[in-house]
């Protein structure tokens, strides 16, 4: 094995993150030489020897017991999101990897059902890789009118949000706390890769973001991973103007590594009144002519 793997660099990570004073424990002997816990107090406060400790972080010894584990996470004050996490990536380091390549992900019928029954609200699929695998007009219009609409029906042209959020000019002006959306995606990104550490394409994925975003490395590198179930976000859209909405994950039964993410707003609020200027602009592109649009602040945008 080359280097800690995901289980020593997570507990790496998370021991850095703690001070001694969080633990209870004072500061004693040589002034440190870096933040964080020493792997001996770490150890000690799980009760466990340093040398078996350290080959835990080494990614040298795969067969750390329930017992241990849970020792280790209560020293590490783990909350209930990195204690599944660090469940996940204790199990996945007991079993040697199949590299496989997986197959395209596909939506089910009863799936496109569902984003059909919520056209009211912008709403899109995310497979377990971020892939956008399907989206109504309006989730379209709002996240990603300047994509093709029907990009995601072809698996080799299919966007992929966290693609999205942290290499296209448009996503990084669409939200107006970028680093928060960003934070998010990559919280999201660390469970996947805790449930899939085998996923190739998941893998290759990770390594793009890292070539081509310095963003994305820091917080890669801070192991975060609390997901983004509901969250709400102030927008600067390009046709409409400023809004806020709330993006809802919800979970799909026949397909749990795939999600239905919906955009709700309050009812009558001015973001409501927006979307559906943002629909009646989408219904009104029937030909390729430039329409204009009024914008929620008066001025007129050109819609293609």
């Amino acid at each position: 094995m080359d280097g800690p793997g995901p289980l020593g660099d997570f507990l790496q990570a998370r021991r850095a993150r703690l001070r001694p004073e969080d633990v209870g424990l004072r500061e004693t002997g040589p002034r440190r030489r870096v933040s964080g816990l020493r792997r001996e107090e770490l150890a000690q406060l799980a009760g466990v020897s340093v040398s078996y400790y350290a080959r835990l972080e080494q990614g040298m010894s795969r067969g750390a017991s329930a017992e241990v584990l849970d020792a280790v996470a209560r020293a590490l004050l783990l909350d209930d999101h990195e204690r599944a996490h660090l469940d996940r990536l204790a199990d996945a380091a007991r079993h040697l990897p199949r590299v496989r390549r997986p197959r395209p992900e596909k939506l089910a019928d009863e799936t496109r059902d569902l984003l059909r029954a919520v056209d009211g609200v912008p709403a899109l699929v995310l497979g377990r890789r971020t892939d956008v695998l399907a989206w109504n007009t309006l989730g379209h219009a709002l996240l990603a009118g300047h994509l093709d609409l029907h990009s995601p029906d072809d698996p080799a042209r299919r966007p992929n949000m966290s693609r999205l959020v942290f290499l296209d000019p448009h996503c990084r002006e669409l939200y107006a706390d970028w680093k928060r959306k960003a934070r998010a995606v990559v919280g999201n990104l660390r469970i996947a890769v805790g449930k899939h550490p085998d996923d190739p394409l998941l893998a290759e994925l990770i390594g793009e973001l890292t070539m081509k975003s310095p963003e994305f490395v820091t917080l890669w590198g801070d192991h975060r991973v609390t997901p983004c179930d509901a969250a709400s976000y102030e927008l600067h859209h390009p046709v409409v103007g400023a809004m806020t909405v709330t993006q809802q994950t919800l979970s799909i039964a026949r397909a749990p590594d795939q999600a239905l993410i919906v955009c709700t707003t309050p009812a009558g609020s001015p973001t409501e009144e927006a979307l559906a200027l943002l629909r009646q602009a989408g219904e009104g592109r029937t030909s390729a002519r430039v329409m204009p649009v009024q914008n929620m602040n008066g001025t007129v945008a050109q819609q293609i």
